[in-house]
């Protein structure tokens, strides 16, 4: 169990992993796949509320999900699209990347063979990763428009059987060091950290949620 301390100072790596953008159409939503999903039905609810005339998949098989699930993360996500009543033609999936770089790299490949080249991307994210996403797309691919957005849960509410809100702190902790060294490996974009939320960073870490740091 997670003290109301620990609470206290991962709400606060919460918030600040959010980036809290608008909503705005776009030419394309881009949803990243993952073991959570929830991260496909907030894509399919904004396709179907006409935030965007097209809906991408980008997912293989990552660390939570391989030798988990029998089928990549892009193809299962798009079936629960459908299930919700996407139409099939509106629907493009990238199924071998395994994380945010390949996300990027592997959609462009898929889209330049398809022939589109759009503008604009409303990004969905697991609520956790929404900044670091940011980070990673305005390095990777900067001529492009980018918002990010995520499912629409609490700190508190996010949890449920398949991640803990201890596994979401320690990933929180290793998101914003990551966000802290990878402008520097060329990995992202820089982004300020306020000193309050770094603060809280090295007490969470002090305090043991240390599993997803990079070594």
């Amino acid at each position: 169990m997670i003290n109301n301390e620990s609470l206290s100072l991962a709400r606060k790596l919460w918030d600040y992993h959010h980036v809290n953008h608008p909503l705005q159409k776009a030419d394309c939503i881009l949803v990243l796949g993952s073991h959570d999903i929830r991260v496909a039905e907030r894509g399919a609810e904004l396709y179907l509320q006409g935030w965007s005339p097209l809906l991408i998949f980008s997912g293989g098989l990552g660390n939570l999900t391989l030798g988990v699930w029998d089928e990549p993360e892009a193809d299962k996500f798009a079936s629960i699209a459908l299930k919700m009543g996407v139409p099939e033609e509106k629907i493009l999936i990238e199924n071998k990347s395994t994380n945010t770089g390949e996300n990027i790299l592997f959609t462009q490949k898929l889209l330049k063979e398809k022939g589109l080249d759009p503008g604009s991307f409303i990004v969905v994210q697991k609520p956790y990763m929404e900044r670091r996403s940011y980070a990673t797309f305005k390095k990777r691919w900067p001529e492009k428009q980018f918002l990010v957005t995520s499912p629409q849960y609490s700190f508190e509410a996010y949890p449920n059987d398949e991640i803990t809100i201890t596994d979401v702190t320690h990933i929180m902790v290793g998101d914003l060091q990551r966000i802290r060294l990878y402008p520097e490996k060329g990995f992202q974009v820089y982004q300020e950290i306020p000193d309050d939320v770094w603060q809280a960073y090295e007490q969470l870490v002090d305090l043991g949620y240390t599993h997803n740091l990079v070594q």
